[in-house]
């Protein structure tokens, strides 16, 4: 029996090492500065490690921007659809860059930055191969970023920056294809700027990222603009195939097929696989009728939909089995809900020498403190 707690996402140290070294790899051949997406991994009991390679954090808004500050503690790169009044002081506080969404936001707020800030604006390039519409934020009518018609190049003034994020999970080829279209539309005004951002987005740790080329693509471009920085802020390719989520059958029905009702749940711990859809991967299973025993895996909430999949298993499951979930630590724990009051799952390291230290536990009071 496993003496880690369920549900638990548990984080490999080596695995995530691994990761941070190929980055590191393209930050030392490239020139190019590296930052951690906090909106797809924030494990920030890791931030020792990870601030050993990265450059710093980008941010969606002042919470992340103070996590970044508070606990990893080097550059802090924050930008939002929308900045509230009320956040906006401390906001340009701690951010070394804020980058705008419109010239609307950009009008209002830049009387209000501090000498330290280095302000951007977010484009859109209008091109993207993202398939998928949720995860697309060049799709038609995108409120992220500002078009080619929609810019005013007459109220630049002050800004030393410009954004694009055009890329979910993919290979170099599409970020050619969208830094193409950049120059094309924003080209001319490069050479005006202190630093480009290419987004996340960049899958640079899968096994098959060409990530050779990426190092040239962004060593190209810099001798293009020898005067700007190149910055790429990757969510999923750190926290990529770095752990697991573990959790416990916790019984067996029948409804024509053989069902298991799980301690976690799709939609509370791990909801990209309702949102996409997707099938997560589970350890020493396979699909459907490919081993001897099929089950469906349920989640333990009273939603009916919340079913993370069909899978097959060489042995019978039983009550108390452990289930392995793979590749769940980047766009899982933070995006974890406590719907119908079930706990979150607990937050585990496993070391390098093997062992296994519980950073988090959760429990009713994380509940509550939610709810008024």
């Amino acid at each position: 029996m496993s003496n880690i707690p369920s549900p638990c996402f548990v984080c490999e140290e080596e695995l995530l090492e691994k990761n941070l070294l190929i980055l590191d790899k393209v930050q030392k051949q490239s020139g190019a500065k590296i930052l951690l997406a906090l909106k797809g991994f924030a494990m920030w009991s890791t931030f020792d490690l990870v601030k050993k390679y990265l450059q710093g954090c980008c941010a969606s808004g002042l919470n992340e921007a103070k996590l970044a500050h508070e606990v990893f503690g080097k550059e802090v790169h924050t930008y939002s659809p929308g900045y509230k009044d009320e956040d906006f002081a401390e906001i340009a506080k701690i951010s070394n860059h804020i980058v705008f969404n419109s010239f609307n936001q950009w009008q209002k707020y830049k009387s209000r930055i501090n000498p330290h800030n280095s302000c951007g604006l977010r484009i859109n390039p209008e091109y993207s191969s993202v398939e998928v519409d949720i995860y697309n934020p060049c799709g038609a009518y995108s409120r992220l970023g500002i078009t080619r018609s929609e810019f005013k190049p007459e109220l630049l003034e002050g800004i030393e920056g410009l954004h694009f994020h055009a890329l979910c999970e993919q290979n170099v080829d599409a970020l050619e294809g969208v830094l193409d279209a950049f120059v094309e539309k924003f080209g001319e005004f490069i050479p005006k700027m202190k630093w480009i951002n290419f987004g996340g987005g960049h899958h640079i740790t899968r096994v098959d990222y060409e990530v050779d080329r990426l190092i040239e693509v962004i060593k190209e471009f810099k001798a293009k603009y020898p005067m700007v920085e190149v910055y790429l802020e990757p969510g999923e390719a750190v926290g990529w195939q770095t752990g697991y989520l573990e959790a416990t059958v916790l019984d067996i029905v029948h409804n024509k097929i053989d069902i298991a009702i799980l301690d976690t749940s799709a939609e509370a711990h791990m909801p990209d696989t309702l949102a996409m859809p997707y099938r997560p991967m589970v350890r020493n299973s396979g699909l459907t009728d490919e081993k001897k025993h099929n089950y469906r895996l349920g989640g333990n909430t009273c939603l009916a939909g919340d079913i993370i999949g069909d899978y097959s298993f060489d042995k019978k499951l039983e009550v108390g089995d452990r289930i392995i979930f793979e590749d769940m630590i980047h766009y899982t724990m933070v995006k974890t809900t406590t719907f119908n009051g079930i706990n979150l799952p607990s937050i585990a390291i496993k070391k390098k020498d093997g062992s296994v230290e519980v950073v988090k536990n959760f429990g009713y009071e994380d509940y509550k403190m939610r709810l008024s």
